[in-house]
């Protein structure tokens, strides 16, 4: 069933108002008085509230910040509702947490295109959190039966945002590649425990088998036309091919080679490089750069990893307040 709308207004008259504007496309709960809002709130945790500020006993703006002081409601929208003359300073009710005003006596059309506007943002919100609940899910699964940590998922996802901020990505773009990023080795799943797990060298016939995991991730992720799946499927198919032409599993060479795959390929080596796994201690910093400057070329991208050295201040910013969160899980 869907949430209802919350209509909270001491005056009967004004509620049957804004009943008649919303009923016939919503459904509605309505209460009295403040007291009345924050139990309906509790019972029907509704997807937005118009409230009246001026109500004796306890006013909105005592109502709203009840509201955004429980973690439980805090992201529902409230939108006051007031008289003209009663507006008073507008400041307040967004200090504390209304999204909009309405003004008496309403309009209908108004009121219709207001709610619909902050229902859709709910909305927009919803299915953004649904996409980053699915990177989180997806990530994971990528790493169930490798050694490689949860923190090592986001701590390279938010280098290769830094590099391709650096590298001049647009906002929105950059706000992309960190939540495709987690996802590049999505295609492990296929991949044996045998094979993923063996601590010595791989045979010729498991490391063919292993290079099959990014035509596996691509294949998982380009079932979506999602920009961020469409994106994450570029990562997870290119992330390890190399700048001479040595990779896998195509040998692209130079720019053939998608850039957001070129990004997350030094964002991803020098997590790897720089952290502690069960098989190796963490390489101090410096060493791990001289790795990356020695495939410079041959492995990466030269003018990317300029760039990744050039802002090496911002990415041990990174680094330290991600170690920061691994002491605390710890």
């Amino acid at each position: 069933m869907t949430l209802p709308l919350l209509l909270v207004d001491d005056e009967p008259t004004n509620l049957a108002m804004l009943r008649q504007i919303l009923e016939p496309d919503y459904n509605l709960v309505f209460a009295c008085n403040g007291a009345q809002a924050l139990a309906a709130v509790a019972k029907h945790h509704p997807r937005l509230i118009l409230l009246d500020i001026n109500m004796p006993d306890m006013d909105g703006y005592h109502v709203c910040r009840a509201l955004k002081a429980d973690p439980r409601f805090e992201a529902i929208p409230v939108i006051f509702v007031t008289a003209l003359s009663e507006l008073g300073n507008e400041e307040e009710g967004f200090a504390v947490g209304c999204v909009d005003y309405l003004t008496k006596p309403v309009s209908a059309g108004i009121v219709k295109a207001r709610v619909r506007t902050h229902l859709s943002l709910v909305r927009t919100c919803e299915l953004e959190k649904t996409q980053r609940d699915a990177v989180f899910m997806l990530g994971d699964a990528g790493h169930y039966k490798d050694t490689d940590t949860g923190e090592h998922l986001w701590r390279m996802a938010a280098y290769s945002r830094a590099l391709a901020e650096a590298a001049g990505w647009p906002v929105d773009q950059c706000n992309l590649l960190e939540l495709a990023a987690p996802m590049h080795d999505t295609g492990k799943i296929g991949i044996p425990d045998s094979v993923l797990r063996k601590p010595d060298k791989l045979t010729p016939d498991e490391w063919a088998l292993m290079q099959t995991h990014p035509r596996i991730g691509y294949d998982i992720l380009s079932k979506s036309n999602a920009p961020l799946f469409k994106l994450a499927a570029e990562v997870a198919l290119y992330h390890h091919e190399k700048w001479d032409g040595g990779g896998y599993p195509e040998g692209l060479t130079g720019k053939a080679i998608p850039e957001s795959a070129r990004i997350v390929a030094i964002a991803d080596v020098f997590d790897a490089l720089s952290m502690k796994r069960p098989y190796k201690d963490a390489w101090p910093v410096e060493k791990s750069i001289e790795f990356l400057k020695e495939g410079s070329g041959q492995h990466f991208d030269p003018e990317l990893l300029a760039i990744f050295i050039r802002i090496l201040p911002s990415i041990l910013k990174i680094k330290a307040e991600w170690d920061g969160r691994e002491v605390v899980h710890g």
